[in-house]
């Protein structure tokens, strides 16, 4: 029997464990090294912390661009119809409602972890963050250049491109020009080869994560002690408190509104909820999921379509994580609530890149990358708020647990309720 290297043994580990192991032994570390009275890692040490943070700033624009153009021009035109826009506009405002019970939550509980004083750079983006408008952001999300937005990395003006671009694909691939389906294939080629180079980029930098996350947490808990601790706690229930009271009222509120019976409803869909607890992949548990729409009696034409895509661009346990984390990472570096203006735009930008998210674990994570980046407080190294972000990112498995869960509870709803309103359900269905 061939002897397995270390490192094999390594990567072949769970990654969210050894994140979660990374997070444990820099917590350890840096409650040692602050009782020993040392509040600062040698400059070889910080660097590791340095390399995961410029590693995934390294990734948001491309991976925006890329899963978005995908996305989008995956839908087909025959299906934007009459089911087609209906679904994708349930699945657009219950991402909303998710986006704001988060910050809701974020509001109640306020959690906030007391972190040491604030750089330099942060102050100047708590600065930007103040004045921010969102009439203004919404006025500005049409880019006037579209390279500017891209080397800049103005999120919401690459959204738009990307959306408009993949729409407009969409139609082109099923042109009755051979030539400009020839070409549109060719191009959606390149943006699907972009996003898998992507997921596999993602993928490298996350076997890497546990190590960055020791460094940022050690730093944090060298320089604040261990009364961080139960702020990440707070963050835990609030998420949790979020995804039960989007299941009663949100899904609750719909399957009322469409006369569908709840203990039916959910009855089939426990075992596709469980699927996503465990797997924590939307994507992964999409077998399940449509076998529960088959024995609830929607029809395939229907489920077919709106299932896969809701994997995609239906995150609504993921858009309450936005909600709650965010609110997280501002009180925690600045000492301060959200402004309503950045609370509209993290609902717009929360809403919007939910549609170019991965249905794989973790990658609610990257989103909230993205989101940080969009409301002028990016991730960047050596600040109180990548440590922040590390600290949320230590315990994104178990949150990526029960926003997994209610994100495919979210796509099934989604499908009955259409399907039940447009009539796309068989004689002999449970939803009658």
């Amino acid at each position: 029997m061939e002897k397995k290297s270390l490192l094999k043994k390594y990567l072949e580990f769970n990654v969210l464990y050894k994140i979660l192991i990374g997070l444990v032994i820099g917590a350890v570390a840096g409650i040692i090294l602050a009782s020993s009275g040392v509040t600062a890692l040698p400059a070889w040490i910080s660097m590791f912390g340095t390399i995961f943070t410029r590693l995934l700033k390294m990734i948001i624009i491309p991976m925006i661009l890329g899963s978005l153009v995908v996305g989008a021009s995956s839908v087909s035109p025959a299906n934007v119809g009459k089911v087609g826009i209906r679904v994708v506009i349930i699945y657009l405002i219950t991402s909303a409602f998710g986006v704001i019970i988060g910050l809701l939550m974020g509001n109640i509980f306020q959690p906030h972890a007391e972190l040491a004083a604030v750089t330099e750079l942060a102050a100047d983006a708590a600065g930007k963050t103040a004045e921010t408008n969102v009439w203004e952001v919404i006025s500005n999300i049409i880019p006037t250049s579209v390279l500017k937005s891209l080397v800049d990395e103005t999120v919401l003006q690459v959204i738009f491109f990307a959306l408009l671009f993949g729409l407009c694909l969409s139609f082109m691939k099923v042109s009755d020009d051979e030539r400009i389906r020839r070409i549109s294939n060719t191009s959606f080629e390149v943006f699907d080869c972009l996003t898998e180079i992507m997921l596999k980029i993602v993928a490298g930098i996350m076997q890497y994560a546990p190590i960055g996350v020791a460094v940022l947490i050690c730093e944090v808990f060298a320089k604040n002690g261990a009364k961080v601790a139960g702020a990440l706690l707070t963050v835990t229930i609030a998420c949790f408190l979020g995804y039960a009271i989007h299941i009663v009222f949100v899904y609750g509120g719909l399957l009322k509104i469409y006369k569908i019976k709840i203990g039916t409803f959910f009855k089939e869909a426990r075992l596709p909820f469980i699927t996503a607890f465990v797997t924590r992949s939307s994507n992964g548990t999409l077998p399940t999921t449509m076998a529960a729409a088959e024995n609830l009696g929607v029809d395939k034409e229907v489920y077919g379509f709106s299932l896969p895509l809701g994997a995609t661009i239906n995150m609504d346990g993921t858009a309450i994580y936005q909600g709650v984390c965010t609110f997280f990472l501002v009180m925690s570096v600045f000492g301060r609530a959200l402004t309503m203006g950045e609370m509209g735009m993290i609902v717009l930008l929360a809403t919007l890149a939910s549609i170019g998210t991965a249905g794989v674990p973790g990658a609610g994570a990257i989103m909230l990358a993205m989101v940080m980046q969009g409301i002028n407080l990016p991730i960047e190294a050596g600040t109180v708020l990548a440590g922040a972000y590390a600290m949320i990112l230590g315990i994104d498995a178990i949150l990526d647990m029960g926003r997994t869960a209610l994100n495919v509870t979210g796509d099934l709803t989604c499908t009955c309720c259409i399907a039940k309103k447009l009539g796309f359900i068989r004689e002999d269905s449970a939803l009658k």
